[in-house]
């Protein structure tokens, strides 16, 4: 995590202040934001390599500030939410947010998903054999670049939203399992359930399908999971 840039973004400033203390010990540069316009607004003018958001903030909610970054960025963003607040959760995938962490957290878990994230954003980096750009129809996928297109026309995919259709593109005609999209995306100590796989799924094809109801690339098998229908 050395020289990675994080926001954090809560209004409570004693957390604020613990985890900017914890990830400096990182060698991350922090950066923070106390309101979600000021976050906005933030990410706008800066690049980050991940952002931690808390969901109620004043100005804008974190629902609000992940899905106005959306418009116009990728960057990785870890949602905190209240202790056992499922519809927060579900929410903030909704909106668009890669992974969430329960309140009140233990640092040590931060730091791990935060790693975690960071490993995975460019996780073919070191495989020299593996295609750079995949194409199946109008859909196309650049690897390298973490961009998806289609008809030409750039679609804005969240991070995992890539990770699970360049998986599955890399695998065409395979199924699998939510739980092993679940392990293989967000890792074997992600604590999160199989709904995480499935907003994810139903989010791409919102993206990516001309009709999600009859979806042309992302098929469903029933009871045994996903899979990319090369054409």
């Amino acid at each position: 995590m050395i020289g990675k840039r994080v926001l954090v973004v809560d209004d409570e400033k004693l957390i604020v202040k613990g985890l900017r203390f914890s990830l400096e010990q990182e060698n991350m540069k922090v950066d923070c934001a106390y309101d979600g316009e000021e976050a906005v607004e933030m990410v706008r003018n800066n690049q980050y390599d991940i952002i931690l958001l808390d969901v109620m903030l004043p100005k804008f909610t974190g629902f609000e500030v992940c899905q106005l970054i959306r418009e116009f960025s990728k960057v990785p963003v870890i949602m905190l939410t209240a202790k056992g607040d499922d519809m927060d959760k579900i929410l903030g995938l909704e909106y668009g947010a890669d992974d969430y962490i329960t309140k009140p957290f233990n640092i040590l878990e931060v730091k791990a998903r935060i790693k975690a994230i960071l490993r995975r954003v460019d996780p073919y980096k070191n495989e020299e054999e593996v295609p750079k750009v995949i194409e199946s129809g109008d859909l196309r996928l650049d690897c390298e670049g973490k961009r998806a297109y289609i008809e030409g026309k750039e679609i804005g995919l969240t991070a995992k939203e890539f990770e699970v259709l360049e998986l599955l593109m890399k695998n065409p005609n395979k199924v699998y399992s939510r739980e092993n999209l679940l392990k293989l995306v967000w890792g074997t100590d992600y604590p999160g359930d199989v709904r995480t796989v499935d907003v994810h799924i139903r989010r791409l094809r919102e993206k990516i399908e001309a009709s999600p109801s009859e979806p042309r690339y992302v098929h469903t098998k029933w009871g045994v999971g996903y899979y990319f229908f090369n054409a």
